[in-house]
């Protein structure tokens, strides 16, 4: 069984900063792109940023030179900097990652239960 665990999520002030953070547990061979996406309310989930395994970021527009993923490969973990927040920001956010548990199997897509992370004053 493989489990993505997030933690890190609150409630903060505008221009405020949260870091979350989502380990990877379980049978896992192999770990190739780790990423955050989020769901506002009554919005589709869009994709915050992601990192791959070799260090390569991509972020969304919207959060661009505010937010900042990292992840250490030993720990199995993604981290998401989030400074200069916004109200808009407020979101539930989940955790992904492409996973493998052995060398023969397919990537597979792996979840979490997602962090609410609430920017108001």
């Amino acid at each position: 069984q493989v489990q993505l665990v997030e933690s890190g999520g609150g409630l903060v002030q505008p221009g405020g900063s949260l870091r979350l953070s989502c380990a990877a547990s379980g049978a896992i061979f192999s770990i190739n792109v780790m990423g955050w996406y989020r769901q506002a309310p009554g919005k589709q989930r869009e994709l915050v940023a992601t990192v791959t395994s070799g260090g390569r970021t991509n972020y969304a527009d919207s959060v661009k030179g505010r937010f900042t993923i990292s992840r250490d490969n030993a720990k199995r973990t993604v981290y998401l900097q989030m400074n200069s927040l916004k109200p808009e920001d407020t979101a539930v956010y989940y955790c992904n990652a492409d996973i493998r548990t052995t060398i023969a199997t397919m990537w597979l897509d792996y979840w979490g239960q997602g962090t609410q992370v609430t920017v108001s004053s």
